[in-house]
């Protein structure tokens, strides 16, 4: 009986450890956020504000004139303080892994090479503590994206704060990630090679490969003899428009070589994720009506020859050229990092975009770049009440402090499992 209890006991335990945040509720009544500065999205800035929304859609959002009548209204003072839209972190891992050295829970790579039929959303776990370690940053929305092969899989893009991926999701299935073949190797020193840089061999017959796929993905999509294959047909969304093909390249040569083979594709939505030397190539991307999900901004320069500053300033160079920007934070430890998604575009702050460039870079130009930009991405009469209220700057780390925040008009926790530990430790040495 003892032992009973205390596995009991220890589940119990372990259930409240790992459980889940409650969701917040369905609005219920309409809210008024009056007084702060409102930063649109799109650019623009509206000084002393006020922000309506009723069932998770914004009514008003005006200049604040002392005679509206918002007495059955909650109101949400906030003079002082500043209202964005929601952030919005594409090409991100998030709740794919939770924990990289336990590998039930790492669901972001699937085994092969062609995989455009393996969908992520269905492995995204909304449960995760990492997913609502975002929220108090106000990065309220995600692209879930998969990684590995040739072609990775089919990304989603979700809201962060539900009981499921089904309740998650935003956009289902908004597009399919091609990992482009890199022109340049570098030498196998285990052999005796030169380690340094060289062309890639290979490129030629892995740029074939791909071409090839894309063929057989073409004819099957046209197909009417009732056979299906599932892989292929995945790819049919590239081809009737529904879909966007997101190629990841860095380097010129292979930029080039995807915009023109996704030409050729008769492929209209064409997104370049990475982007490294994009910069070389402003003019062409602009006249392809190519956008790029700029890698992430806090990186070292690749090559010893380019600026120190280079990966700061890239975001600047493609925004003076008229290139649609979004950053995304992929790399090392890429799901923590992206609750950092504000400061790097803090950083291009410094680096020559003015406040409210930047804050496009991870709001409306994501979400045009997402497709979602109908619903998201700006403060805008009919769009969602993703929103959030910070005391001060929300790109500047030691400013961004959120005090409400809302998806679809749902007010939701900024609690995490950080916050928690913070409040139990924060005054253990403390001398009263």
């Amino acid at each position: 009986m003892k032992i009973i209890k205390l596995i009991s006991i220890v589940t119990v335990w372990v259930t409240a450890l790992n459980a889940q945040q409650t969701p917040g509720n369905q609005q219920s009544n309409s809210i008024a956020i009056i007084g702060a500065t409102a930063h649109i999205g799109n650019g623009k800035v509206i000084e002393n504000s006020i922000v309506i929304f009723k069932n998770g859609i914004i009514q008003n959002i005006s200049m604040l004139k002392g005679g509206e009548d918002i007495s059955k209204m909650d109101v949400i003072k906030a003079s002082g303080q500043h209202i964005y839209p929601g952030f919005i972190v594409p090409n991100s891992t998030l709740g794919l892994i939770e924990i990289d050295a336990v590998r039930a829970s790492d669901d972001n790579e699937e085994i092969g090479t062609w995989n455009p039929h393996i969908r992520s959303l269905i492995a995204y776990n909304a449960e995760s503590k990492v997913v609502e370690s975002m929220r108090p940053n106000g990065v309220l929305l995600a692209q879930i994206t998969p990684r590995g092969g040739r072609i990775s899989g089919t990304s989603s893009v979700v809201q962060l704060d539900a009981w499921n991926w089904e309740d998650a999701v935003v956009k289902q299935n908004d597009g399919i990630h091609l990992n482009w073949p890199s022109t340049l190797s570098r030498g196998r020193w285990w052999l005796g090679e030169n380690s340094g840089l060289k062309s890639n061999p290979k490129y030629s017959s892995q740029t074939a490969e791909i071409e090839a796929y894309f063929k057989h993905s073409k004819a099957n999509s046209k197909s009417s003899n009732g056979m299906q294959n599932l892989p292929l047909s995945a790819m049919k969304g590239l081809f009737n428009n529904s879909k966007t093909l997101f190629v990841h390249v860095n380097d010129e040569k292979g930029i080039i070589d995807a915009v023109e083979f996704s030409k050729k594709q008769g492929i209209k939505k064409t997104v370049i994720v990475g982007g490294y030397e994009s910069y070389k190539l402003a003019t062409f991307l602009k006249e392809n009506n190519v956008s790029v999900l700029l890698q992430r901004i806090h990186s070292r320069p690749s090559n010893d020859d380019h600026d120190y500053d280079l990966p700061f300033k890239m975001a600047k160079i493609l925004v003076d050229n008229g290139v649609t920007v979004g950053l995304e934070t992929s790399g090392d430890m890429e799901r923590m990092n992206s609750r950092n998604l504000p400061f790097y575009a803090g950083t291009t702050v410094a680096h020559g975009l003015s406040k409210e460039q930047a804050l496009q870079l991870i709001c409306l130009n994501t979400a045009k770049i997402l497709g979602i930009d109908a619903k998201y991405g700006s403060l805008e009469i009919g769009k969602s009440a993703t929103l959030f209220v910070s005391t001060g700057d929300a790109l500047d780390m030691r400013t961004n402090q959120l005090t409400n925040a809302f998806i679809d008009g749902r007010k939701i926790s900024l609690e995490t499992h950080q916050t928690e530990l913070w409040k139990r430790y924060s005054k253990k040495y403390s001398t009263n």
